[in-house]
């Protein structure tokens, strides 16, 4: 049985998320070891989902790309919220996502946002601005070294048709003038790896992109057992009409 599917951005970000919150790597890292969620804007959605509950989630971003005159929301926004780290099922605010890392080892995860995707050869690409390597140049070492698993949230949105070690090596031209591009291998989890998680049928990316709201939207067709894509059309109805996110 097939059918499709049309999400935003926005409800790309909440279907991944609740499939991160769900991963049993990760709920056993939040229990019994250490978690560590990065800030990132489709991060603060995963924070949402291992909360329970709303936040501000433009208090949870870093780095943004946004238009010359962003849509700004009415309301002010909310003071900062520090990168959240969890150690042994309590958030521990002594830590955050660098100076977790060395208290880190198997099993433990740590959950960061990318910029890329190169879905072909699962491997996602992070801008970095800064000289000092950012979080993940900060912190790739020591995760690789521990094995501490790496799951990267990232919507098909971000898809890219270069390889992305190629792309590094273009954007470290030394004629090139902006953000770096760092590669990266992880547990890269976009839409169609949230509804095999969530309700165990099998998405392809059909098409992309729309207007009124919809521009960067994808279109997914889903392949299942009845009973399952009926599953998915119920779980799209859910995340259907996530609000857009706002400066």
């Amino acid at each position: 049985m097939k059918r499709q599917i049309v999400l935003t951005v926005s409800e790309s970000k909440r279907l991944i998320a609740r499939a991160v919150a769900q991963m049993p790597t990760v709920q056993r890292a939040r229990r019994e070891g250490i978690l560590v969620i990065a800030t990132g804007t489709t991060n603060a959605y995963v924070l949402e989902e291992i909360l329970g509950q709303r936040i501000d989630k433009r208090a949870y971003r870093s780095g943004m790309t946004v238009p010359k005159s962003p849509d700004r929301s009415p309301e002010p926004p909310t003071p900062k919220i520090p990168d959240v780290v969890y150690r042994n099922g309590e958030i521990d605010s002594t830590l955050d996502r660098f100076t977790a890392v060395p208290h880190m080892g198997r099993g433990d995860v740590f959950i960061k946002g990318a910029n890329a995707l190169d879905y072909k050869n699962q491997m996602a690409g992070i801008l970095i601005g800064g000289e000092t390597g950012g979080t993940i140049g900060n912190c790739v070492g020591r995760v690789i070294g521990s094995r501490i698993n790496l799951v990267i949230p990232i919507g098909l949105e971000k898809l890219v048709y270069g390889d992305m070690t190629a792309l590094s090596r273009l954007a470290a031209d030394p004629d090139y003038v902006g953000p770096a591009l760092f590669p990266v291998y992880g547990h890269i989890v976009t839409e169609i790896e949230a509804l095999g998680m969530l309700v165990g049928v099998e998405a392809t990316l059909l098409s992309a992109g729309g207007t009124c709201g919809a521009e960067g939207a994808v279109r997914l067709l889903m392949e299942g057992t009845p009973d399952r894509i009926e599953a998915a059309m119920a779980l799209a109805c859910e995340v259907q009409g996530e609000p857009r996110d706002l400066l």
